[in-house]
């Protein structure tokens, strides 16, 4: 991840690659926002604007030649869009362009922002969205022995955020926590970038454990044996198709003294073929991204261990590659999920719900305040909202408690409901109930099936599908491939319980 510092330095010296500075759109066109800068620059840039394709709209990012002016290389000018009713940019406005401009700044090493902030919680917003830009995944690259000309462009390396605010001891803390926040979304792309050759259920579990010394978070695997033994009929069900056997992985992280008790249950399908009810070649391209949300829940709570968080938070990782073989589930399988509730398979493609059963039920056992469960768990969520906007289904209090914990991290998540018509969709004629029910409300038919292994405990579903894997083009700070997608939602949930 680049190096990020503050710098209370004019923009007008600094030695940088490029230098960022926003545009606005306002009612007589478009302005450069950087008081600092000369007054001649920011008239030249402003009259050049329309000639150039400047209007200032947010995400519009344009590279021009710095000038005789400036000791910057080049100069970036990114769109904040208008200002709100109060004369300010909101946070994301300022995460998101900040993000764009570095984003695509993809040749060059040191880059210095100087975007407008009035606080430290704006500071913060500018740093996060540069380093969450600032992202590349290149382990497949051959970065050695290709010629010049086909080699990845090397990505930032360093990141000065100019502000007046450098020197004060609130904004470090504020920054400080933005790179633990931006180091927990990059760790959690480059596992659902990772290609599914390497990252299988045991060796997932081997990276969990790696990722967790020195922080204080202990890591727990059950491997077959163990999950036989403890009943985890669903996961076991699921990876017995594969020559590569399921986990389960409990990731806790136990201050002294909590102030709240919270459970992460994360679906880690780190492959999806539809098992025997096999998808269509085109539907798996993007399956090696089906293990996002256990990339999420793990690092949530390796976060909060690095913040130093006041909640005791469990993750439980529900690991299972489904794969197709004489070994594998069938339809009309009856499973037995943990707790002894019995599932009829009718589809083996509706897997996620059966490992994520497991591991609510394992969860609720131990008794925490609240549990929420993270997963890529329906095609149907895409369709109703889409590839930018998560659903979040439960108890109404807990709901409504993800939606506002997104709002202010930056990012979406809607708020869905569970219809009590659509359980009766999911009766089993052999079975307490079938993994599938109507096709219609499909997203909110999987919710109900998870309601029934939760009991009273207070508890939310993210469904992630399609904001947890990018397929089209990167845009603001999110790039092509894994997002990070409810990470920054979860660790402000968890900061919300602690401060209760």
């Amino acid at each position: 991840m680049a190096e990020l510092t503050l710098s209370s330095k004019n923009p007008t010296g600094v030695k940088v690659d490029a230098l960022v500075v926003g545009t606005q759109t306002t009612s007589d066109g478009v302005a450069v926002v950087g008081d600092d800068l000369p007054r001649d620059v920011v008239a030249e840039l402003e009259a050049l604007a329309p000639a150039l394709g400047i209007t200032g709209a947010r995400d519009e990012v344009r590279t021009v030649p710095a000038g005789a002016h400036l000791k910057a290389g080049v100069l970036v000018l990114t769109g904040l869009g208008a200002r709100d009713g109060s004369g300010s940019f909101p946070a994301e406005t300022l995460r998101r362009a900040a993000g764009a401009a570095v984003r695509e700044l993809t040749g060059a090493s040191s880059v210095a922002v100087a975007l407008p902030a009035a606080d430290e919680a704006e500071v913060a917003a500018i740093a996060e969205g540069a380093l969450l830009g600032a992202y590349s995944f290149t382990r497949y690259r051959d970065t050695a022995g290709a010629a010049a000309s086909t080699k990845p462009a090397g990505g930032v390396s360093t990141i000065e955020v100019l502000t007046s605010l450098a020197r004060g001891a609130k904004a470090k803390a504020a920054v400080e926590r933005a790179a633990t926040i931006a180091a927990a979304v990059h760790a959690t792309r480059d596992l659902v970038n990772t290609a599914p050759n390497d990252l299988f259920p045991a060796a997932f579990a081997d990276i969990a454990k790696a990722a967790a010394k020195g922080t204080g978070v202990k890591v727990t695997v059950l491997d077959e044996k163990a999950l036989a033994a403890g009943g985890y009929g669903g996961i076991l069900a699921v990876g017995q198709g594969s020559s590569r056997g399921p986990r389960l992985v409990k990731v806790s992280y136990s201050p002294s003294r909590p102030h709240a008790k919270v459970a992460l249950v994360g679906k880690g399908i780190t492959f999806d073929s539809g098992g025997i009810s096999i998808k269509p070649a085109k539907g798996m391209e993007a399956m090696k991204s089906d293990m996002a949300g256990a990339a999420a829940v793990l690092h949530t709570v390796l976060a909060a261990s690095r913040l130093g968080l006041p909640v005791a938070v469990t993750g439980w990782l529900c690991l299972a590659e489904n794969m197709p073989s004489g070994t594998a589930q069938r339809p009309s399988d009856v499973i037995t999920i943990r707790g002894g509730k019995t599932v009829e398979v009718l589809n083996t493609d509706a897997e996620g719900r059966l490992v994520m059963a497991d591991g609510l039920v394992a969860a609720i056992e131990e008794n925490p305040d609240v549990v929420l469960d993270v997963a890529t768990l329906t095609g149907a969520q895409m369709v109703a909202l889409g590839t930018r906007v998560s659903a979040v289904m439960g108890t109404e209090s807990v709901r409504s408690e993800v939606v506002a914990a997104a709002e202010s991290a930056g990012e979406q998540f809607w708020p869905m409901p569970l219809p009590e018509e659509l359980a009766a969709s999911m009766k089993s004629k052999v079975a307490d109930i079938a993994n599938i029910g109507d096709r219609f409300g499909g997203m909110l038919v999987a919710g109900l099936f998870l309601q029934e292994f939760v009991g009273s405990t207070p508890w939310a579903h993210l469904d992630i599908a399609g904001p947890s894997f990018n397929e089209g083009s990167a845009f603001g700070y999110t790039p092509v491939g894994g997002t990070g997608v409810a990470v920054r939602t979860l660790v402000e949930l968890l900061e919300a319980r602690a401060a209760k």
